[in-house]
């Protein structure tokens, strides 16, 4: 055999056939041949730079600086996979601890015990989350600052349940319109519309007020322009950061008539 064809590379690794030829088109992934047939063909070094294509977007990285990293002079896989696994052993007790802050947190709880004020934050990046919030306020300006505080205040309260339901609501909206968008639906499609009712309505809870029309749009664009939105979006389904982004602005323009 001349290697693995697409249909059994997405059936290994769990790409869609679709990602994978968007990944041949920007040369992120070409095939090791191509046969008579007109069939991709991959060998064990595509196998092996899909993994790494894996690995990084994982980590975060968009399409366009993986294949930098990957194409660039002396990449070094074995390094590569030495870092990867540092990065993710770091992560791993990190969720170990944000793990036991569950438990503890939910035995206190259900009064199975008590539990220090100071615990409920074990394994939490406050360096991370307040880069998170400076970046907001440098991009928006000092009002976002209110924005964020008066959102925090509206999850004080909130139990695990909560942020589970939130979680999943986000991914329930992300999977059908990856759909919709391998369906070939446009942006403003009446079932792509609900759908964004549903994320307006998702956006307004995360906000703890009412989205302005707006700012949702403009939210939309941030995914399309922020590398690390785009990297997830576009990583479950090549465009669809920017289909989200237009659906996000079609559902602005009719509600405001």
């Amino acid at each position: 055999m001349a290697g693995y064809t697409v249909k059994q590379v997405a059936k290994l690794s769990g790409v869609s056939v679709r990602a994978l030829h968007h990944y041949d088109e920007i040369g992120l992934l070409k095939p090791a041949c191509v046969g008579a047939n007109g069939y991709r063909y991959y060998g064990r070094e595509e196998l092996l730079r899909l993994q790494q294509v894996l690995f990084h977007r994982e980590l975060g990285f968009s399409l366009e600086e993986i294949a930098r990293t990957l194409d660039a002079a002396g990449f070094d896989k074995v390094a590569a996979l030495k870092a990867h696994r540092a990065k993710l052993a770091a992560q791993t007790r990190r969720y170990r601890e944000l793990m036991r802050t569950i438990d503890q947190t939910l035995a206190s709880l259900e009064g199975e015990a008590t539990m220090d004020e100071t615990a409920m934050y074990r394994g939490f990046d406050p360096k991370q989350q307040d880069a998170y919030e400076r970046e907001l306020v440098d991009r928006h300006g000092p009002d976002m600052q209110g924005h964020i505080d008066h959102a925090k205040a509206g999850m004080v309260g909130w139990k695990q349940a909560d942020f589970d339901a939130m979680q999943a609501e986000a991914k329930a909206i992300e999977a059908a319109m990856a759909k919709a968008l391998a369906d070939g639906l446009p942006a403003d499609a009446h079932a792509v519309k609900a759908l964004m009712a549903r994320q307006h309505a998702w956006v307004s809870k995360g906000w703890n007020r009412q989205a302005p029309l707006e700012a949702f749009a403009g939210l939309g664009q941030m995914y399309l322009d922020d590398p690390r939105f785009r990297a997830r979006y576009d990583g479950r389904q090549p465009g669809l950061a920017e289909y989200m982004a237009a659906a996000m602005a079609a559902y602005a323009r009719s509600e405001r008539g």
